[in-house]
């Protein structure tokens, strides 16, 4: 077993809310449990999640209050110690970390295959470091659910992902959030092979990831987003129109004509900005479905909802949070036969908050990751 450093290199936030930064500074390797594994972290994907925390614009408690330092959610390395009464899993294996660190395991939705929602699941990012009273009193577990912007993290070896040969590190970051939370929408969402399905705000890391996976599974996608960047993007990565928004004068009926002028079938709301106008896109398609996938500020981007047209045109409208843990292992699949050919950029520690502000700019087009081997 490798020597276990006492301090680590992680991305603190600074001064969180609107004006936040991340400062590159060392912080203390966790310990772990004797059902716990200890995960050195090679790459961490950045998500607008994480941005919304850092920027206190939920409507939560904010990050403080938690006691949380690092942020992120998108991690992939490798099993560096394991706990005494760890059986399953080895040092030298490579795991994931993702949106949810632990559940219970024993509730009706763990056992059903829907651990994401478990009321005790533990948020990656969102806890804190070592042990307080935490939100509403409740003391939390030592190092419950430290963010992926920290590179040791402690993981409960019941609810550990393990990564197979042929995904690299920093395509199986990116894959525990944003690739296995679009998988589980478009599973979700029923829809076909031959289906049409707008993904409102696709350029970006969580909606372009989603656009490869419905072109897989036969689904015609469109990306409605703006810039030559994304544009590239999307097109190359399998849709099949890319609308911008800012250069048309009526995108939705741009996006319905191009579904045979009847509209789309299923509608992906990847940007928290597409919400007002998402059941537009859906046009007189019967049965035609909403997916919120993006979490939104709070009070801003309501959806403008006519129940009528819900009623005649039988449309729905469903959310979908991240993604159970069976979900990921199925997406890590997709990585790994090669259908995700996520070519995110790359950035060393030095770049971190560059990379976390370009990302709050939206002036990143598909996914950015972190190399914490890379200065």
């Amino acid at each position: 077993m490798a020597d276990i450093p006492k301090e680590c290199k992680g991305a603190v936030v600074v001064d969180e809310g609107p004006n936040f930064r991340v400062e590159v500074r060392n912080v203390a390797v966790p310990e772990i449990g004797p059902e716990d594994v200890l995960i050195k972290i090679n790459a961490t994907g950045l998500c607008m999640s994480d941005v919304h925390f850092m920027s206190n614009d939920w409507g939560i408690a904010p990050m403080s209050y938690f006691g949380t330092q690092c942020a992120g959610h998108e991690g992939a390395g490798v099993i560096v110690k394991v706990g005494e009464r760890v059986k399953r899993l080895k040092v030298g294996q490579r795991a994931g970390f993702k949106p949810i660190a632990e559940t219970c395991g024993w509730c009706d939705l763990c056992i059903s295959g829907q651990d994401q929602y478990c009321a005790a699941a533990k948020l990656t990012g969102f806890l804190t470091d070592g042990e307080s009273t935490g939100y509403q009193g409740k003391r939390l577990h030592a190092n419950a659910a430290i963010g992926t912007y920290k590179q040791y993290l402690r993981s409960p070896e019941a609810y550990t992902t393990l990564i197979p040969d042929g995904v690299p590190d920093h395509i199986a970051g990116p894959v525990m959030c944003s690739a296995s939370t679009m998988y589980s929408s478009l599973k979700e969402s029923g829809l076909r092979p031959g289906d049409w399905a707008v993904f409102v705000g696709g350029g970006g890391g969580v909606g372009i990831q989603g656009v490869q996976l419905a072109s897989a599974m036969g689904i015609r996608p469109i990306v409605v987003d703006s810039g030559r960047e994304k544009r590239k993007v999307a097109l190359e990565y399998g849709a099949e129109a890319f609308l911008d928004f800012k250069e048309s004068k009526n995108v939705a009926a741009e996006a319905v004509a191009t579904c045979g002028g009847i509209g789309a079938h299923g509608v992906f709301v990847t940007a928290g900005e597409g919400y007002p106008t998402a059941l537009s896109f859906l046009g007189n398609r019967v049965g035609g479905k909403v997916m919120c996938v993006a979490l939104p500020t709070v009070g801003l981007y309501p959806m403008n909802v006519n129940a009528a047209e819900l009623i005649t045109k039988k449309k729905s409208i469903s959310g979908t949070m991240v993604s159970s843990m069976a979900d990921v292992h199925k997406t890590l699949e997709f990585a790994q036969r090669g259908i995700l050919r996520l070519r995110p950029e790359i950035v060393g520690l030095s770049k971190f908050n560059d990379a976390v502000q370009r990302l709050k700019k939206g002036e990143v087009a598909g996914r950015i990751v972190v190399d914490f081997n890379l200065e």
